[in-house]
């Protein structure tokens, strides 16, 4: 199957993302999000895009113009979806969000439509039965700053079709990522079963008060050499999605560490509005955070 209309489902950090990069390498994308004040917001990402297009990868303004005209928005999904080769989903990581979603979306989508899920921790075998294809159903997720963070993780689930799956893996190659196959599911795949782990494990410093967030970054970026610890790292994820991340993985294993870590995020931070970057304070308050500072490690 040749791919050509792809649709992207949700225009938060990474959908967004998502739909500039594959317009940028020419295919004709359509973003829908559930309101035209997420729609309009998305506008300013992409301009933000673009910037970082020419300064990351050197593109020059003439080679990014086109991109925008590529893109169409809407709130509508029976229209977003139309046309669609190809769809992913990016929107919340909550497996009661994604079933309603996927209900809503196998009504009105063409037989042809192969969907994705961009979930980071959420296995496509759970919620692939509500997507009414489930041989056409799988998971293509990106990392963040995608377009040089280029990775693609893509993981079947035992009744996705091997054709729609290699498919999948020669449209991620398309749009220039570094395809990761995965040939058996595993939650956090494997950019997230070690990311998870590494956020985790600074986390639990910071909640039993161990040390403070600076302390923990800057012991991990000077012996590390990295440009990020993981509290940044968090505040980039956004707080958001950690609590999604740290309740699936509570109501995934029934493991009492997992609802301490998901409790905490809530008072601590989602609670107070402290949601990372987004809201400009995390564990760092921006746009000016510590860590940036040329001598947070002297």
């Amino acid at each position: 199957m040749k791919i050509k209309n792809f649709t992207v489902f949700g225009s938060g950090v990474l959908g967004a993302q998502i739909a500039f990069h594959t317009a940028f390498h020419g295919y004709n994308v359509t973003l829908f999000d559930i309101n035209e004040e997420l729609v309009e917001n998305t506008k300013l990402k992409f301009e933000q895009f673009k910037e970082f297009y020419q300064k990351d990868l050197n593109v020059s303004i003439s080679d990014l113009e086109p991109v925008i005209s590529r893109i169409s928005l809407t709130t509508d999904l029976k229209m977003s979806v139309k046309d669609a080769d190809l769809a992913i989903e990016a929107i919340p990581e909550n497996i009661q969000i994604k079933k309603d979603f996927y209900r809503k979306l196998s009504a009105v989508a063409p037989a042809k439509t192969i969907f994705c899920t961009n979930s980071s921790t959420l296995l496509p075998s759970q919620f692939a039965e509500e997507t009414g294809r489930p041989e056409k159903f799988l998971a293509l997720h990106f990392a963040n700053y995608l377009w040089k963070n280029n990775v693609a993780e893509i993981m079947a689930h035992s009744d996705t079709d091997a054709k729609v799956f290699e498919t999948v893996v020669h449209f991620a190659k398309t749009i220039k990522m570094l395809t990761i196959p995965i040939y058996k599911e595993q939650p956090g795949y494997v950019m997230n079963s070690l990311l998870v782990p590494w956020l985790m494990a600074g986390l639990d410093l910071y909640r039993n008060g161990i040390a403070d967030a600076e302390a923990i970054d800057k012991t991990w970026m000077k012996t590390m050499g990295a440009d990020l610890g993981p509290m940044a790292m968090g505040d980039l994820v956004g707080m958001g999605t950690a609590f999604n991340v740290t309740r699936s993985f509570f109501e995934l294993t029934g493991e009492k560490i997992w609802e301490d870590r998901m409790n905490f995020v809530k008072e601590n931070f989602i609670d107070k509005n402290k949601l990372g970057i987004s809201t400009e304070e995390g564990f760092y308050k921006y746009p000016n955070p510590s860590y940036q500072d040329p001598e947070f490690l002297k």
